[in-house]
């Protein structure tokens, strides 16, 4: 290590800049891992891809539980109008009130697991065909299996980096050592420059049409696997978004989704039901869900938002993370809702009383146990995001029958004329039916800024409720969350997003 750093030390005086391997921002922390014996890569055979896609499904993924589900709330929920942030931690009082900077700690603790998880996929995308070469145990088939696996996560990754900042370093490759030789060839790969999101998402849409031909199928009985139907609806998520937005390629790949042997759940509360000996999994309407089985090792999420339905006083010494609002209580209660409304938001006595009455608050119900899933992708999610690409291509009938498939169980009516009236009318129709079908699982400010509302309903949202807290105003340059500032220390590349 004292030589390898000698060797930068010489480099750098050619580039005049302060390189450091091994910096604890860098996008590819823990990319690099050389030994004596194999200088090039630790990993050689079979076994050693099989661990790393083991360590996929059973380190990596459900290590989103507070990166991509508790601290996605916030920024999905709470910076919307769907829920309050819940507690008096400064860290997300600043991101509900638009009043977060480079320092929070959730801001920089998210960069790094999102950029870490991209690192995690690259290990295998670009050590597996090497091996598959060297190895006659690693067969064609199982090679481009795991590889579109690792793609769909990395894939997955990538847009959640860039719904929450925009522009960013995108690198698909494993940088080599450092020699006084190489230094200005593989700079970029340890220092990258942010890369403009046209160009990543056209890079997703490249890698997610290969893995959706590879990946394992849609399991009925394991929905923990990153299939080629969550391919399918990662990609007619991207299309939705403006850089690259053609409503037909979202229809397009939602009917793929929809070709998938799925269909949806006749009770909504069970997609997060139990009983007393086990959570409900694997539902017909589930594409992408993480999974728990064990109540003695299961997930600790639910302490954020309620209590354990099977340990009922335990972690229930402190106020809670997103508390449903009153708006959207009351956009439930307009709506004739119960359904809905009683499987998203539970009443019940605690010890505080930050935004209702100790004796009757209002929490977040989509956690009920420690076993729960994680529900990442719907069927639901697909046909209200297949009706709003409908409505944008001019078909009105068609997206109301989307809709009023999801409306129906539900037990609601069918949506009015008035909603088939123009186009602008069937969108405030979808807008308002996913606010209420897909309550904290993490759209709403994204499906709000892509229609060119959030600002608005951000905006107002002081006016309407004082236990909002005051808000700076959102403008189109604060839609993307500021870059950390020890990723800007650390990487002289980088820059900050505007409005910081």
């Amino acid at each position: 290590m004292k030589k390898l750093l000698i060797i930068i030390g010489a480099a750098l005086a050619a580039v005049s800049c302060n390189l450091d391997l091994y910096s604890p921002t860098s996008l590819n922390k823990g990319n690099v891992k050389t030994s004596e014996e194999d200088p090039e890569s630790q990993y050689t055979t079979r076994a050693d891809i099989e661990g790393l896609r083991n360590s996929l499904y059973n380190s990596w993924v459900r290590d989103l539980q507070e990166k991509g589900l508790e601290d996605w709330l916030i920024y999905s929920e709470c910076r919307a109008d769907n829920a309050y942030c819940g507690t008096n931690t400064a860290e997300i009082m600043a991101i509900e009130a638009n009043k977060m900077d480079g320092a929070n700690k959730n801001v920089v603790r998210d960069w790094d697991w999102y950029q870490q998880q991209v690192s995690n996929s690259n290990q295998i995308i670009c050590n597996i065909d090497r091996i598959c070469a060297e190895d006659e145990d690693m067969t064609e088939q199982g090679r481009d299996q795991w590889k579109a696996e690792a793609m769909i996560w990395r894939a997955f990754c990538f847009f959640r980096i860039t719904q929450l900042w925009g522009d960013a370093p995108m690198v698909l490759e494993i940088p080599p050592a450092i020699t006084v030789d190489n230094v200005s060839e593989v700079y970029h790969l340890y220092y990258p420059d942010r890369t403009p999101m046209i160009e990543i998402y056209s890079r997703l849409v490249e890698d997610l049409k290969w893995a959706a031909q590879y990946a394992p199928d849609l399991n009925p009985t394991n929905k923990m696997l990153l299939s080629k139907t969550f391919a399918e609806g990662l990609l007619a998520r991207i299309y939705a978004e403006k850089p690259i937005r053609d409503w037909d390629k979202v229809i397009e790949h939602c009917k793929n989704v929809e070709g998938a042997n799925l269909d949806l759940e006749e009770n909504y509360g069970d997609l997060w039901g139990y009983d007393e000996e086990d959570a409900f999994r694997n539902s017909k309407e589930s594409i992408f869900e993480v999974q728990w089985y064990d109540k003695s090792q299961g997930n600790w999420v639910y302490i954020m938002f309620h209590r354990d339905a099977y340990d009922n006083m335990r972690d229930y010494t402190w106020a809670k993370w997103v508390t449903p609002s009153r708006d959207l209580i009351q956009a439930y209660e307009d709506e004739g809702d119960e359904i809905r409304k009683n499987a998203s938001i539970i009443w019940d006595s605690c010890s505080w009383s930050n935004y209702y009455p100790a004796d009757n608050y209002a929490f977040m119900h989509k956690m009920p146990t420690n076993i729960n899933s994680i529900i990442m992708m719907r069927l639901a999610e697909i046909y209200l995001l297949h009706a709003e690409a409908l409505a944008k291509t001019g078909d009105i009938e068609g997206a109301a029958g989307y809709v009023n498939k999801v409306r129906s169980r539900a037990k609601l009516d069918e949506l009015p004329d008035t909603a088939l009236s123009s186009e602008d009318s069937m969108i405030d129709a979808i807008l308002k039916e996913r606010r209420l079908e897909l309550a904290f699982e993490g759209f709403r400010f994204f499906d709000l800024a892509r229609h060119d509302r959030i600002i608005d309903i951000h905006n107002s949202m002081n006016a309407k409720d004082e236990y909002w807290q005051t808000r700076l105003p959102l403008t189109e340059s604060r839609y993307f969350l500021p870059v950390p500032t020890s990723a800007l220390d650390n990487n002289p590349n980088m820059t900050q997003n505007p409005g910081y």
